[in-house]
């Protein structure tokens, strides 16, 4: 059995979603941890994942707008200070593919979602550390978590998509 934490100064973890429907806006997370534990010690089919986001690290690179993310019209920072994700199964699907299921919550709603994983190698570093990356998509509905906030403009265009492209980039360390 081995554990493995991130390390977050060699990853991302973003969300896009589209604005007007037309270009997609890109937000990170600048504040999270997680930890992967492995039955079999590097080989990942069957790991427990548990990932957490501070919702007040959220950065669109527009200050005015990472506000409104913040309040209660999107995540409710105030009441609401994390997201959370715990895996109910990592399933190898391929030579570097795993199908990563769990649950996901939001403003204190919980929803089952399913993540694809690409697995990138396994390295030791410069300090001897043993690390580990995966390229982490998926995908979800807003709306199902209760970030309901939605407006039209005079045109009759959607000023938010409803859904959500997660997209993340995670080194973890061995420990």
């Amino acid at each position: 059995m081995a554990k493995w934490t991130i390390d977050a100064s060699h990853s991302e973890v973003q969300f896009k979603v589209k604005h007007l429907m037309i270009s997609t806006v890109t937000g990170t997370f600048g504040s999270y941890e997680g930890s992967v534990e492995t039955t079999n010690d590097n080989d990942f089919e069957g790991a427990t994942v548990n990932f957490s986001a501070d919702i007040d690290s959220i950065s669109t690179g527009q200050e005015q707008r990472d506000g409104h993310l913040k309040s209660a019209d999107f995540f409710d920072a105030a009441n609401f200070p994390k997201l959370t994700f715990a895996s109910t199964s990592f399933e190898k699907t391929g030579d570097d593919t795993y199908t990563v299921n769990g649950d996901l919550t939001i403003r204190g709603t919980t929803k089952p979602v399913k993540l694809i994983a690409e697995f990138g190698g396994i390295m030791t570093d410069f300090y001897g550390q043993t690390k580990a990356g995966f390229d982490i998509q998926g995908k979800i509905n807003r709306q199902d978590f209760g970030l309901a906030w939605s407006a039209v403009t005079e045109a009759g265009g959607i000023v938010v998509s409803d859904d959500v492209k997660l997209v993340m980039n995670i080194q973890v360390v061995k420990g």
